[in-house]
């Protein structure tokens, strides 16, 4: 199946790319999504009519993913949760609770945009937690973890 990008999506291409995907990759992901359009004559004409809008419309995204970036930066988000004697957590701190406590300390993240490189987190203490603004934007977060009283 032959795509025409509409959004850069990582390892696969850039906005305006003709690539080809496996057709349950374009039918199931990226066509319902608007990360794409199939690649026929006239979804060609029709995208290099809206070229400009696109490419803009991603510059802006990124030149906001860097600014969102650059006020994360050197923020340290404290979590309070229930643990045991040995520190280790009733439950786990999960991407919800990371995108919850940053939206209650000020900053707009959502729950897609928190990757946690070795799952849950478990136990107290710090911990390093990856924010995916944009495919070309990741911001290293620290967390840590505290016992609540």
């Amino acid at each position: 199946m032959h795509v025409i990008l509409l959004q850069k999506v990582a390892n696969l291409g850039n906005v305006g790319d003709r690539v080809k995907v496996r057709s349950g990759y374009g039918r199931n992901f990226l066509l319902p999504q608007g990360k794409a359009t199939l690649a026929t004559p006239e979804n060609v004409a029709r995208f290099e009519a809206r070229r400009a809008e696109l490419e803009r419309v991603a510059r802006e995204h990124l030149e906001s993913a860097g600014e969102r970036a650059a006020a994360l930066k050197d923020f340290k988000l404290t979590i309070p949760a229930k643990a045991g004697t040995e520190g280790k957590l009733f439950g786990s701190i999960g991407t919800a609770d990371v995108a919850e406590a940053c939206s209650k300390a000020g900053f707009k993240i959502e729950r897609s945009e928190v990757r946690l490189p070795n799952g849950p987190l478990r136990t107290l203490g710090d911990h390093v937690v990856n924010l995916h603004l944009h495919a070309d934007v990741d911001v290293p977060l620290a967390v840590s973890i505290v016992a609540e009283e």
